[in-house]
């Protein structure tokens, strides 16, 4: 079971940083964009570490409202529920 999280994580992580980086992208050079609610979504679905590292890589959406905002709350709750995994694991 661990193993599968890991690879889901792995996975769900990649996605979200590919995901930006391809936004940003596309947003330099004034193509079709990503919707903000699938990047979102990608972050709350687990691949928050991954969409923090690209916003921070690329400089892209850090600043943008109330995305920023919603990026930090989804990176607290998973945070929070790392730490009560690892609590619960020891």
């Amino acid at each position: 079971m661990f193993a599968a999280v890991a690879v889901y994580l792995v996975a769900i992580n990649l996605a979200a940083f590919a995901a930006f980086g391809l936004d940003k992208r596309r947003a330099l050079r004034g193509g079709w964009r990503i919707p903000e609610r699938r990047l979102l979504s990608l972050a709350a679905i687990g691949g928050g570490a991954g969409a923090a590292a690209a916003q921070r890589l690329f400089r892209h959406k850090t600043v943008k409202e109330p995305f920023a905002s919603l990026m930090r709350l989804i990176l607290t709750i998973q945070a929070i529920a790392g730490g009560f995994a690892v609590w619960l694991l020891r």
